[in-house]
């Protein structure tokens, strides 16, 4: 089983721009996204996959989880971007405009024949409405290691588009395409990152939606801007509450006459086993949290 550890916070950073390329390894998000796909012109690819690879190779990232976004397989630079990234060994490979399962094993089956490390996972970009119709089917992939895949990421600003809904505050036309991803996830043991929020000086709209999204069943957010790390952090992160009742649920069922009970009463209220999962979860994020801000 893959240790479980905090992706609350997940940060795209433009592949072409040195200046973010290097602060990328300072800021206090849990995971940064090295962009070679949208954020990056056409004529500046080719530059911005060297210094991405060169910069991943040197490291400095610390706890920090790195990923490298490369082009479609079908662009013109999809292939050479995701051999270049498998040799530069980052935590995850994030295959782009994910459209069905075959997508994930094709880019799995290359990782494997240049014998990229183990360690370096693939995330799977949810923006195409063929990867919604499909998300259980692509989700199910992942139940194979060799597959590698680990976490779906939404990109609701592409379904936005595609679908030509409206982009409204309370995302109601977003929301039917995030519980069926979240889901599906869940369905066969994968993360899930919400998508972006556009307006990165709009604070309070931002944490309305990190709400949101963790009520949704998230594990936490893509961002645009450093400027949302700290509130993204604070809301994805276990509150004391959630921490001290988790603890309690753990304590009760550790009692000798509940260790081979499925159902107990905690402070008055019936706690399954499914629970005593959910609270060791939540124990285990909590305590990487706090690991990861005293290395901060």
């Amino acid at each position: 089983m893959a240790p479980i550890r905090p992706r609350r916070s997940v940060l795209y950073m433009p592949g072409a721009n040195d200046r973010a390329l290097e602060k990328s390894r300072s800021l206090a998000a849990d995971a940064v996204i090295l962009d070679l796909e949208d954020s990056v012109a056409p004529d500046a690819k080719i530059e911005a996959r060297q210094k991405v690879c060169a910069i991943v190779k040197e490291g400095g990232y610390g706890r920090r989880e790195v990923i490298i976004r490369p082009n479609a397989l079908e662009t013109a630079w999809g292939t050479a971007d995701i051999l270049a990234a498998a040799s530069a060994a980052p935590d995850a490979i994030l295959v782009p405009k994910v459209q069905h399962p075959g997508d994930i094993i094709s880019a799995a089956k290359i990782l494997k024949s240049v014998n990229a490390p183990e360690k370096t996972k693939l995330w799977a970009m949810m923006e195409t409405p063929h990867a919604i119709l499909h998300a259980a089917a692509i989700a199910a992939v992942g139940a194979d290691p060799e597959n590698r895949l680990v976490c779906l990421v939404m990109g609701t600003n592409d379904l936005l588009k595609e679908s030509r809904a409206r982009a409204l505050h309370d995302r109601f036309a977003v929301v039917p395409w995030l519980a069926m991803a979240v889901v599906a996830a869940r369905g066969y043991g994968l993360d899930i990152i919400d998508g972006v929020y556009n307006d990165f000086k709009d604070e309070k709209g931002f944490r309305n939606e990190c709400e949101h999204g963790r009520t949704l069943g998230m594990d936490g957010k893509t961002l645009i801007h450093p400027s949302q790390v700290a509130p993204c952090n604070e809301i994805f992160s276990p509150s004391e509450e959630e921490v001290t009742w988790s603890k309690k649920i753990i304590r009760a069922f550790e009692e000798p006459e509940n260790v081979y009970k499925g159902v107990i009463t905690v402070d008055g209220k019936m706690v399954e086993r499914l629970h005593l999962v959910q609270a060791k979860r939540t124990v285990a994020i909590a305590n990487s949290v706090k690991e990861i801000e005293e290395w901060f």
